[in-house]
């Protein structure tokens, strides 16, 4: 859609005087005689805040969604896809008076302005639609708008951000000037917006010789709101950190950082940050400041899922990744990190997707995503980013790029919904052509010149345990050739059921040649014939091979026996989720459930008995320079997969036709858990006693389910199934 859909005749306008760090107050007036309806069409870029008559109307959100803004500003020697940004609209109806009103655009900062891709500069654009008695009229922004410097005075989207308020009165209105208009595509979109969830109360931790420590009581995305009371010009600070020094100091490896100042005008007021977001438990209050609360910000993305059992562990496991994964949830993309980063990385994206799809109503925020992995496509190579939307970053070839498959396979599962497959198919195919051209000898070996050409990710440390190693190529023992031709296939493994599923069937055999030929490299280059184990056995490598159907019976046996005996995952991002997996489907849940519940320092288990309340990057805390990473989550889907058993038949998508084979029973006292279907919730409950189990399963409407345990295996009614076993 076009500028003039969103916002008719007005203009984008800005201030004379420009620099991508400048922040601006825009300023315009309307009539509106006895409104029925009123509606705001509304873009300031990068972040805005937006006021009709002093009202907020967009209170504790970054708006505009993160996006691919504008041509420009494209990678090296690639030419990207699309560019679109999202237009909110807003219901203004209750702020509108009859007779004049103000509209007031606090705008600068954000995605748009961001250091390490900045589009353009900061500008503004409106378009009030009034609906009165006699007919509707359109009021928007132009050279007639007033406008001032804003109290922001220094500011780095990811680390600060600085107000000065005893500066204000000095500065002057002028006259907004026309600024360049922004060529892209104009959308709108269902996404979820960051919202403010939850208010936390805070507790003071310790005074120290600057100022006071608080702790509002988990790891979590927001910001404080602070009463300040301090005189004209004198200045407050805040600092935040993820953790505390032994002394009860903010530990200086996790601050980050991040720090919100402010000098006061001296008038006795609530503050708090407007354009940035800080992921924090602890922070420090350094001048006459008092915090009120902690605002908890993340997209109001709804939890369609629930889980519980007898054993702590897989609940905190739970709890822990829907938190973790909402802390990583902002503007419209899922992130690495909520600090350091907060980039959509594909990989740790199409990771986490069935995970957060099947514990979150997360369809609208994962389809917004998938069209910023669409647009960051080169069109010259087919090459797809690191992350979406673009920012130079590292990954690989496989678990990254390969996402332009995953994200709209699982979105198709998980609703039933072939469109999205349709959509991205030619994208699909020009990524698996540009494999292809990165391939020597059947392998993938590389990705584009110059950049990052990863395996697996963020594995431990077992080649020398006794030393302190950050690099991560003496971490992950797997080559990096054998994952990425590991995703590859995976990748055409899907395509052949995307293709029938689209009527594209002409292409499958085309997919099995190219599956055959890279089985055969992958085989030829990294199994050994001797002890039948890929790449030592080590790290997950027998579990990639066996999950596209390489090697032979003693291959997956030999990773049995290897787990059984550790005791403990050695694995990177991508294989802890594989062979998770595997272990499942090949029936080994107890194992399973050994590995996710490890009391050691090697597992979930270790995080939780620290205090943990969101996942670290590393399994290794003290390598974590992150302490809310979501990537170790992807085995939380295998909790209502297996555990409380509900899947689908091989040919299902949308949950139309289930399995229920809950697997492990004898080992829990009880479980429960539910997820939302398209056709509604599917819940399972079951009370293991006196040697017989009880259970309680909910079928909705439109739904085949059978039901598997040991030796029953029953059809199922829709509605409400309780019976003994």
């Amino acid at each position: 859609m076009t500028q003039e859909y969103f916002f008719h005749n007005a203009k984008w306008v800005g201030a004379k005087e420009r620099t991508k760090d400048s922040f601006a107050v825009l300023k315009g007036s309307f009539e509106a005689e006895s409104a029925k309806n009123a509606t705001l069409n509304v873009l300031g870029l990068g972040f805005f805040k937006c006021y009709i008559n002093g009202e907020c109307v967009n209170p504790d959100t970054f708006l505009p969604l993160s996006s691919d803004f504008e041509a420009g500003c494209d990678p090296v020697d690639e030419v990207i896809s699309g560019h679109r940004v999202y237009v909110p609209q807003f219901d203004i109806t209750p702020f509108v008076k009859s007779g004049e009103n103000d509209i007031e655009i606090h705008y600068g900062g954000g995605w748009y302005t961001h250091r390490e891709r900045t589009f353009g500069l900061p500008k503004a654009i409106y378009c009030i639609t009034v609906e009165a008695k006699n007919g509707v009229e359109h009021f928007v922004s132009d050279e007639n708008c007033k406008i001032r410097k804003g109290s922001v005075c220094q500011y780095n989207f990811t680390w600060e951000e600085h107000h000065d308020f005893s500066a204000i009165d000095g500065y002057s209105w002028e006259n907004a000037v026309l600024t360049e208009v922004l060529e892209t595509e104009y959308c709108s979109t269902d996404c979820p917006w960051d919202k403010l969830i939850e208010k936390l109360p805070v507790k003071k931790v310790k005074e120290t010789e600057n100022g006071t420590v608080y702790d509002c009581g988990e790891n979590t995305t927001g910001y404080p709101v602070l009463k300040i009371t301090a005189e004209k010009g004198e200045k407050f600070c805040v600092n935040f950190a993820e953790e505390l020094a032994e002394d009860g100091s903010l530990d200086p490896t996790h601050v980050h950082g991040q720090q919100f100042t402010v000098v006061s005008d001296g008038k006795e007021a609530l503050v708090q940050p407007e354009f940035t977001w800080f992921g924090f438990r602890f922070f420090e209050v350094i001048g006459k400041a008092e915090p009120e609360c902690v605002k908890v910000i993340y997209a109001d993305v709804p939890i369609s899922s629930t889980f519980e059992c007898d054993n702590e562990t897989l609940n905190w496991i739970y709890k822990t990744f829907m938190h973790t994964m909402l802390c990583n949830m902002h503007t419209g993309h899922p992130s690495d990190c909520p600090h350091l980063e907060r980039r959509g990385y594909t990989g740790d994206g199409q990771l986490t997707c069935n995970a957060a799809l099947t514990v979150f109503d997360a369809k609208a925020f994962y389809e917004k995503w998938m069209q910023d992995i669409g647009d960051c496509q080169d069109v010259l190579s087919g090459h797809i980013q690191y992350t979406a939307p673009y920012l130079r970053s590292g990954g690989g070839p496989g678990g990254w790029g390969c996402a332009i498959v995953e994200v709209p396979y699982q979105l198709y599962k998980h609703y039933g919904e072939k469109e999205i497959l349709a959509k991205y198919y030619p994208q699909m195919r020009r990524y698996i052509d540009y494999l292809e051209a990165h391939s020597e000898y059947g392998v993938v070996t590389s990705d584009k010149k110059g950049e990052w050409c990863l395996g697996d990710w963020c594995g431990p440390n077992i080649l020398y345990p006794e030393k302190d190693i950050t690099s991560h190529n003496q971490q992950v023992v797997l080559p990096a050739p054998m994952v990425n031709t590991y995703f590859m296939v995976k990748s055409l493994q899907q395509m052949c059921e995307i293709a029938k599923n689209i009527g594209k069937d002409e292409d499958i055999a085309e997919y099995e040649e190219k599956i055959k030929y890279r089985k055969g490299a992958i085989t030829a280059a990294y199994f050994n014939t001797f002890d039948d184990n890929f790449v030592m056995n080590v790290q997950g490598a027998n579990s990639f091979a066996v999950d596209i159907g390489l090697g032979n019976e003693k291959t997956y046996k030999n990773m049995k026996s290897y787990y059984k005996k550790l005791g403990h995952y050695d694995t990177g991002i991508f294989a802890t989720d594989i062979v998770t997996r595997q272990l499942f489907k090949k029936g080994d849940s107890d194992l399973a459930v050994d590995l996710l519940t490890h009391n050691g320092d090697q597992g979930f288990e270790h995080w939780r008995r620290n205090g943990a309340t969101t996942f670290h990057e590393y399994w290794d805390s003290n390598r974590s320079r992150s302490h809310s990473h979501p990537m170790f989550g992807a085995p939380v889907a295998y909790l209502f997969e297996y555990l409380l058993g509900i899947r689908q038949t091989e040919d299902s998508a949308g949950y139309k036709s289930i399995i229920i084979e809950p697997m492990s029973v004898d080992r829990f006292k009880w479980m429960k858990g539910s997820i939302t279907t398209p056709n509604g919730v599917v819940a399972v409950s079951y009370e293991n006693k006196n040697g017989k189990v009880k259970f309680n399963i909910s079928i909705p409407k439109n739904t085949e389910a059978v039901f598997r345990y040991k030796d029953t295996n029953t059809k199922l009614i829709q509605g409400e199934n309780e019976f003994e076993v």
